[in-house]
Formats: structure tokens, C-alpha cells, sequence
């Protein structure tokens, strides 16, 4: 696993997968390689109450029911789509689930403007059609079709931002388990295995990019991840993406507690402010998620390993998100210095601790950046 740049679910969690498949004997729908409940422990951690002989960590962050929701759907063999703003942990649901279900979550097709029906349905090996024509063995199954000959799940993300011509193809997929091949003339069928579905997911800030038919709508079960508000459970995500972070770059660096305190407090107060904005003018283009939180958190910890004094700083913190918050110039920066001068200004001075230090880290940030 260490030559992977980013090791999927299946590889990272091997060993407690294994684990958890010795001990499992509950009913398992289909070919799944999981009871539905061992599924859920999987993605949600273990608890004492569980009375099993080793913890089991918790992988995903958010309310069990949305979990277990899309567990029953999946059981169902119909569509989960999973719908949400950026950084809400979609895609990471999505691979969990496939990973727990099949122990295969690499089986995706990417939703863009270019996406063709060719990217869920099938290819063809040219020099091989050239050659021998076309047959079984010169067809190049997407991945939609090659989760459905093994009966495991595919994924399709960002669905919306494919166009209606591909997702109408899906709609044939998700009612009627097959794919038709006209351009053999036997063995043209390819027909789903039991335990096959789909995850999708899809930004419900693309609404009015490609919208869903009702057809295709019909065809899946809604599964919604609104942003996390709960203070602790973000704490908790933060913190296990942080230790997650300095595992995978062999980082020996001091991230004191009360950072992340101020990291998690900035970000509320950018919500509230966003929240209570008579236009989108008056907000940060960011959509201020847990994602974007994480990826400030770690490009601080990279810069203060890099270039720092091998301990992360509240100047550093304040420069990371400055840096990554301002994508529109001058809009985001005014909006951001509107933010340091209104609310941690008078906070520094009042409440002192990192504040103070977080305040002049930000006024250096902006002032760079203007």
C-alpha cells in the first residue's frame, strides 16, 4: 500500500474487512460479501456495546440514518443516488459502501460534459476489430458493465454534470439489468448478476446544469447529506483526516488542539456570515464545507513541515485560509477582511490565546494577496 499514491477503501482496510467477514453470520442479500449489518459498523465504527474482540474505526462521519438508508437500498437493488453540496462526503459514502458490499469500489465512471454512453455502456479494441471483428473479446466493458457481469456495485459520479442523452441511457440499465450489443449477432445480451446496482451522486449546487428526467428520478432512491453542523462530529472528521495526514507523508508535526478549535470557530463564523448575506455578492464563492476545512488544515501542516519550524502556527493556519478561501479577487478578499476586522479582531483582544496571532496572520494574507 505504500506505493499507491491514494489507496482505495478495499486495499487501506484489508486487514479489518477480513476481520469482519470470519465473523459475520448474518444474512447477506445477494452475493454480498457483508450482512447489511457488519456494513454499517464497518463505515461507522464499531461500539462497546457491539462486544466484538477489536475496534473498528469509524470511516464516515454523519447521521446513521443515512447510512443505514442507503444500506436498504442497496439491498433492494434499486439506484442510491446520493445528493449533497461539495465536501459532504458523497464520494466517500460511495466507496465505503461499494468496499464493505463488493470489496471493489474502482469500479466508476466520471460524470462531465464529455461523458458518452460509451462510458457505461461499452467500447470497442480497434486492432482487435480490425483483425479478428467484432466479438466478446474485442469489446472493452465500461465499468457500469462490468459490475453488472460480477454483480457488484457501479459508481457513477456527479451525475448532473453529465448530459441527458447518458443519463437517459442509465434509465434501460436501472429498470431492466441488461445491456443490449446489436453489433453481435449471438451472445448480444449482457445481463446484471444479482447484487448489481448503481451509487450515483450528484452537487445540488449544480441544479440546472443537466437535471434528472422523472424517468431517471424514479429509477433511484434519494439519499440527502446535508452540510455538517454538529460542532463535535466536525471535530471528530478534522481530527481523523489530520492523523490520516501525517500518517501518509511520515509527518512528526506539533497540531496543537486549540488550532483546530480556531479552524473550526473561523468556519462557523464564515457560515453564519454566509447564512445571514442578502446576495451572493456578500458571500465567499467557497461553499465553506468540512472538505474545504480538511484541505486548509493540510496545506498549513504541509507549509509549516516544508518551510516552518516543524510545528503549525495560528499565522500559518490564518495564511492557509486566506489562501485557499479567496477565489475571487476582490470580492472574497473584502469579504474576508470584513470577517478579520469585525469578528476575530475584537476576539483577539478579548479572548487572546491564538486569536491574536490567527488575526495577523490573516491581515498578512490579504494585504499579499491585494
Amino acid at each position: 500500500m505504500s506505493d499507491l499514491l491514494r489507496a482505495p477503501a478495499e486495499i487501506k482496510y484489508a486487514e479489518e474487512l477480513d476481520w469482519l467477514e470470519s465473523i459475520d453470520d448474518n444474512p447477506k442479500p445477494f452475493s454480498w460479501r457483508l450482512s447489511p449489518k457488519m456494513v454499517r459498523l464497518f463505515i461507522l465504527g464499531s461500539e462497546r456495546s457491539d462486544g466484538l474482540d477489536r475496534e473498528i474505526s469509524q470511516k464516515w462521519f454523519g447521521d446513521r440514518s443515512f447510512v443505514e438508508r442507503s444500506i436498504v437500498t442497496l439491498a433492494s437493488d434499486r439506484g442510491l443516488l446520493l445528493i449533497g453540496d461539495p465536501g459532504t462526503g458523497k464520494s466517500w459514502l460511495a466507496e465505503l459502501l461499494s468496499t464493505a458490499i463488493c470489496r471493489n469500489s474502482t469500479l466508476v465512471v466520471q460524470g462531465t460534459a464529455g461523458t458518452t454512453e460509451d462510458h457505461i455502456k461499452y467500447s470497442w479494441n480497434v486492432s482487435m476489430v480490425i483483425a479478428k471483428g467484432q466479438s466478446r473479446e474485442s469489446m472493452i466493458p465500461s465499468p457500469i458493465m462490468t459490475a453488472m457481469e460480477t454483480g457488484a456495485i457501479g459508481r457513477f459520479e456527479e451525475l448532473t454534470r453529465s448530459t441527458s442523452d447518458v443519463q437517459d441511457a442509465l434509465i434501460s440499465i436501472l429498470s431492466e439489468k441488461y445491456i443490449s450489443v446489436p453489433e453481435l449477432d449471438s451472445d448480444g445480451i449482457v445481463f446484471a448478476k444479482p447484487g448489481f446496482s448503481i451509487i450515483a451522486t450528484a452537487n445540488s449546487r449544480d441544479r440546472g446544469v443537466n437535471d434528472l428526467s422523472s424517468a431517471l428520478k424514479r429509477r433511484f432512491n434519494f439519499v440527502r447529506i446535508p452540510v455538517m453542523t454538529n460542532r463535535r462530529s466536525e471535530a471528530e472528521i478534522v481530527r481523523f483526516r489530520t492523523e490520516e495526514l501525517l500518517r501518509r507523508h511520515q509527518l512528526e508535526l506539533d497540531v496543537p488542539p486549540t488550532l483546530l478549535d480556531v479552524l473550526l470557530q473561523s468556519f462557523a463564523d464564515l457560515r453564519a456570515s454566509a447564512a445571514a448575506a442578502g446576495s451572493d455578492d456578500e458571500k465567499l464563492e467557497s461553499a465553506l464545507s468540512t472538505a474545504e476545512q480538511i484541505g486548509v488544515l493540510e496545506d498549513a501542516i504541509l507549509h509549516s513541515n516544508f518551510f516552518g519550524e516543524r510545528a503549525l502556527t495560528a499565522h500559518t493556519l490564518a495564511s492557509s485560509l486566506v489562501g485557499s478561501l479567496a477565489r475571487r479577487e476582490p470580492e472574497d478578499l473584502a469579504i474576508l477582511s470584513k470577517y478579520l476586522h469585525g469578528v476575530v479582531e475584537p476576539r483577539s483582544k478579548e479572548e487572546g490565546g491564538a486569536w491574536p496571532e490567527f488575526f495577523e496572520g490573516g491581515r498578512d494574507a490579504i494585504a499579499t494577496l491585494s
